[in-house]
């Protein structure tokens, strides 16, 4: 049986240490595409490591779920679990704790993606438990109101990322700014030390930097670099908007 969200449980503060976490920030999220599973997120990890280092910026990965303890055993930066579930290490046949992401050695995890969402009560308590297991959370809200409820169980990260936009050739910067100086004013509001992540069709430096100009700390990709011809190039070319 799953365990109530919400419960009361002691928690433990991440490590937060600059230098690894920014911000700023860059994320890049493998998802499930099949050039980013196995060997190619082995590769991948190690372009991000060799870029982000090359142009200081701070970066994390995001691999699949079967690649998460090999990946995070293979590089420096911090790797993240697409998912965590409310849920205590157990008979939980199908789900990840957050005691399995710390095992396997990861830094944290995302937490209510667009593609696979959680209630507020699971939110709240996946973001609990991952800091009880001394663990990042990255929460991803759709719009600024979600943000603003969403930024009170007081993450390090936020990232907006409006599902239409999700995978498109317009950047959520650029098509609809408002809605992140929108979701950086209520987070700051909310929770003053939570940062704020710009995703959604982020695809170039132009993007990144107008992201930033907006008051966003950071960025949370996909499609830009896990469905490119060139990916070691997709990614500096990020970076550079930093």
């Amino acid at each position: 049986m799953r365990s109530a969200p919400g419960r009361n449980v002691p928690v433990r503060p991440p490590s937060t240490d600059q230098a690894v976490w920014g911000p700023p920030l860059f994320v890049l999220n493998l998802k499930t595409y099949p050039a980013a599973l196995g060997a190619g997120a082995e590769r991948l990890a190690q372009m991000l490591e060799d870029a982000g280092r090359a142009q200081g910026v701070a970066v994390a990965l995001s691999p699949a779920f079967p690649d998460l303890g090999r990946i995070a055993s293979l590089r420096s930066i911090p790797v993240l679990a697409q998912h965590v579930d409310s849920v205590d290490a157990g008979a939980h046949t199908g789900f990840v704790p957050a005691e399995a992401i710390a095992a396997a050695g990861a830094r944290g995890s995302l937490v209510n993606h667009s593609e696979h969402p959680l209630s507020g009560a699971e939110v709240r308590d996946a973001v609990r438990r991952l800091a009880n297991a001394g663990l990042v959370a990255v929460v991803c809200a759709r719009d600024v109101t979600t943000a603003r409820r969403l930024a009170r169980t007081k993450p390090l990260y936020l990232a907006v990322e409006p599902p239409e936009l999700i995978g498109g050739d317009r950047a959520v910067s650029t098509a609809r700014p408002e809605v992140v100086s929108g979701t950086v004013e209520a987070v700051r509001a909310v929770a003053p030390a939570t940062h704020t992540l710009c995703g959604a069709g982020v695809h170039d430096h132009r993007d990144v930097r107008k992201a930033l100009e907006l008051g966003a700390e950071g960025v949370l990709v996909a499609s830009a670099v896990t469905r490119s011809d060139n990916p070691r190039a997709a990614i500096e070319e990020l970076l550079s908007g930093f």
